[in-house]
């Protein structure tokens, strides 16, 4: 065995470096779908789901600067013009919606110089909250808002990026980050003692879910079935009895909002989780 040198400044370096990589890793296995905030490394590229860039076609719907529609097939209504969605949504065809089981899920695009001179080609994030079922002509196709087709020009040059019509991108599946917006249920105005549906909107991560179930003041977990878009329902032969708590299912990962629908919920409510 070797003698280690302490006094090394590059093996110092090495230590350091390795020890800096260990607690990473450690902290994101005990911090995957916080509800409220995932970490920001910038020097390693953790948000990434896909490795490869891949290229499509996208167009563009909606007023120029628009969000494109006033809700959209995923059902968040006017929250896709405001915080955190900012109007970066996009339709997405079959491929992309898949019958409601794309809604929330976050992608980048992009366009290169040369495909078209007003290209910038940064990454715009965008996140599917619509369908585009006329949009089968290739295997993928984004139908941007105007606002993020725009975003992908340079500075000045949105207008004659947007008159293109079909533009080639490249689009890469990512994490979506929300910052510090809490997971929020909406509940809808149908819901009653024997029915329970909600909107479920800005998952972090992934984006979609693949499972949702309700657990009321007694009892277990009962499944609960997508109603449409991202909205979620629960039909039950008994009263139900808040508070209830959400489990919600997402890549294999799973994230509790404990007591999130309190006693006295009302419908047309707006509840986050804490």
């Amino acid at each position: 065995m070797g003698v280690v040198c302490h006094d090394d400044p590059y093996l110092l370096s090495v230590i350091v470096v390795i020890a800096s990589i260990s607690l990473l890793v450690n902290l994101n296995r005990t911090s995957a779908f916080n509800p409220i905030k995932l970490f920001n490394v910038s020097s390693i590229d953790v948000d990434r789901v896909s490795a490869n860039w891949a290229s499509t076609g996208a167009t563009w719907y909606g007023s120029p600067n628009g969000a494109g529609s006033s809700g959209g097939a995923c059902g968040y209504g006017g929250d896709v013009g405001q915080p955190p969605f900012s109007s970066f949504i996009s339709a997405g065809g079959p491929s992309l919606y898949r019958s409601h089981k794309g809604c929330g899920v976050c992608y980048e695009v992009k366009c290169t110089s040369n495909v078209n001179r007003a290209c910038s080609g940064n990454p715009v994030n965008v996140v599917i909250t619509d369908e585009c079922p006329g949009c089968n002509n290739q295997a993928v196709h984004f139908d941007l808002s105007g606002t993020a087709f725009g975003a992908m020009a340079i500075s000045g040059q949105a207008d004659q990026l947007r008159n293109v019509g079909v533009l080639q991108i490249q689009y890469n599946r990512v994490q979506c980050r929300f910052g510090e917006k809490s997971i929020t249920f909406k509940v809808d105005l149908g819901s009653n003692d024997h029915y329970f549906s909600s909107l479920i909107e800005f998952i972090n991560g992934a984006g979609e879910l693949e499972g949702v179930e309700l657990k009321q003041s007694q009892g277990s977990w009962v499944p609960m079935q997508r109603s449409w878009g991202a909205v979620w329902k629960l039909n039950s032969s008994s009263t139900l009895k808040p508070p209830f708590s959400i489990r919600l299912t997402s890549m294999g990962q799973t994230i509790v909002a404990n007591n999130v629908i309190p006693v006295g919920w009302i419908p047309g409510q707006t509840y986050r989780s804490t």
